[in-house]
């Protein structure tokens, strides 16, 4: 199973790739984010991206995924509506 995960540098999401990573049926992890994980592992290929909103670039890199998991999001906490619904929805 190949999977993709947005946002695996955050706390739900380094769980999620920590857990992807151990499962013996995944053979590939892509993440998809704006920093590195930090991480290496041989099942592990990241693609960093200015804007995960704007996924144009890496188009091919998602054809044939299995399972994504979007684990982007923010605390609301000082942000406007719009914002935080582009973020955590969008």
């Amino acid at each position: 199973m190949r999977v993709v995960i947005f946002g695996a540098t955050g706390m739900v999401g380094q769980g999620v790739l920590r857990e992807c990573l151990l499962a013996e049926d995944v053979r590939e992890v892509l993440t998809v984010g704006r920093a590195p994980t930090g991480q290496q592992h041989p099942k592990l290929r990241e693609v960093t991206v200015a804007d995960v909103g704007e996924l144009d670039a890496v188009r091919d890199d998602l054809a044939g995924v299995d399972a994504c998991f979007y684990c982007l999001g923010v605390s609301s906490v000082g942000m406007n509506e719009a914002a935080y619904t582009r973020i955590s929805y969008d």
